[in-house]
């Protein structure tokens, strides 16, 4: 035995009764939220119940207990831009959300089942992150996105001419029977730059985490348990559990109720992110030559922008010499 170990045996000590409790509650709560999440919604959690826990604390037991997120699965194209219906400009670009039912965001993603693809189309309110819409099917037919759109209509309240529904370029968000929907509702259309995943990325955000957190986790027999299984984790999970960095660590329901509530007692109400903070990636709109991918809100800092503090010594000038 090394010397080293010996000493490590003398200290040795059985687990505190807090740190086996500790753990006890982080395994119910990853359990909970199906092992596809980090360390800081659970650490958020711990602390909602008033459990003050450092985060390099938890993330070393969660490592040790195997509790860390699983990725990654193989990316499968669901759209189809090639065809000859009217395109839309980019209305949501650049756009800042005050409050609910003012952008809808949708997209179509595939499932993978034993002997077949089934795909899954959503809605969803872009200030909210909730899934006000949504239907799974074997086929990519656009009546497939109409059913999610009629869900998200028959669900939610809205301004005609102060909602904006934004979407890739597919077939089925371009063809005539999707638009005559929104048109005849009130509600103004938008469309992504071609090839630019940027311009949806609260949808495209929204598909990882489904595939995260409850595709990745599960095995469906068939539609139908999937139907059961996904509808579950998106009426009662993400909508209702799911913990949210953008809402303050709070669920999409829960964070649309406490908006409910400020408007009617008049108090300051929450906010969800909406713009990016200093040094955090961005999103262009392309006039500047950029295709759409973040850039760096970091200034550039240059030598005549650095401010020189009170009663330093000036810089030595540099000397020219003169040949004779």
């Amino acid at each position: 035995m090394s010397r080293a170990g010996y000493y490590r045996h003398l200290h040795a000590k059985a687990p505190e009764e807090e740190d086996v409790e500790l753990r006890h509650r982080v395994q119910q709560i990853v359990t909970g939220m199906r092992q596809r999440r980090g360390y800081r919604p659970v650490m958020y959690q711990l602390r909602k119940e008033g459990l003050c826990v450092n985060h390099k604390r938890l993330l070393r037991l969660m490592r040790e207990d195997n509790l860390l997120c699983l990725r990654k699965k193989k990316y499968v194209l669901t759209t189809d831009s090639r065809h000859e219906y009217h395109v839309y400009s980019n209305l949501a670009r650049g756009v800042r959300l005050k409050g609910l039912n003012q952008l809808w965001v949708s997209d179509i993603t595939y499932i993978r089942l034993g002997t077949e693809f089934i795909y899954l189309a959503v809605v969803l309110d872009a200030y909210s992150r909730r899934v006000i819409g949504w239907e799974l099917g074997r086929s990519l037919a656009a009546e497939l996105a109409l059913a999610a759109l009629r869900q998200a209509l028959a669900g939610r309240s809205w301004q005609p001419g102060q909602l904006v529904h934004h979407s890739d370029r597919g077939t089925q968000y371009a063809c005539h029977a999707y638009t005559d929907l929104l048109e005849g509702n009130g509600i103004a259309i938008s469309m992504s730059r071609a090839g630019n995943p940027y311009d949806n990325a609260k949808a495209e955000r929204f598909m990882r985490t489904l595939k995260d957190e409850e595709v990745y986790a599960s095995t469906y027999r068939d539609l139908e348990d999937a139907r059961t299984q996904i509808g579950t984790f998106l009426d009662e999970v993400y909508n209702e559990q799911r913990l949210h960095s953008a809402l303050s660590y709070l669920p999409p329901a829960e964070f649309e109720a406490e908006l409910v509530k400020a408007n009617e007692t008049g108090r300051p109400s929450p906010e969800a992110e909406t713009t990016n903070g200093p040094g955090e990636a961005v999103e262009t709109d392309g006039a500047d030559g950029n295709s759409g991918k973040p850039k760096s809100r970091f200034p550039t800092v240059t030598h005549s922008s650095l401010e020189i503090p009170t009663g330093f010594p000036p810089f030595p000038q540099p000397t020219t010499t003169t040949s004779s």
